[in-house]
């Protein structure tokens, strides 16, 4: 299997768990007949965007950098704000 080979799966397995992000936030909001984002639809989203990022770097792919690596810190910023909206509703409150 030549470099190139393994570099395309890494590509595609990325792509793969960035589409399939919406396929969770599809599933949990037709169970609540509601718009929903799960935590899990933003770790989907970082894993799979810095896989691609990956990829793209790889490919020298300065405008795929440029998308992904913006994506990430959107993606990072959720999920601290989900942690901190998680440690203030807790029964021992936010720590000191």
């Amino acid at each position: 299997m030549s470099l190139e080979t393994i570099w395309l799966g890494i590509g595609f397995f990325g792509q793969a768990l960035f589409f399939g992000r919406w396929l969770v936030q599809w599933i949990a909001s037709e169970k609540r007949a509601e718009s929903q984002v799960p935590v899990s639809f933003w770790y989907m989203s970082l894993i799979g965007g810095l896989i691609t990022l990956a990829y793209a770097i790889y490919r020298m792919d300065p405008v795929f950098i440029a998308g992904q690596s913006v994506g990430s810190v959107v993606y990072i910023r959720n999920l601290m704000l989900i942690r901190r909206a998680t440690q203030a509703n807790s029964p021992a409150g936010p720590p000191a």
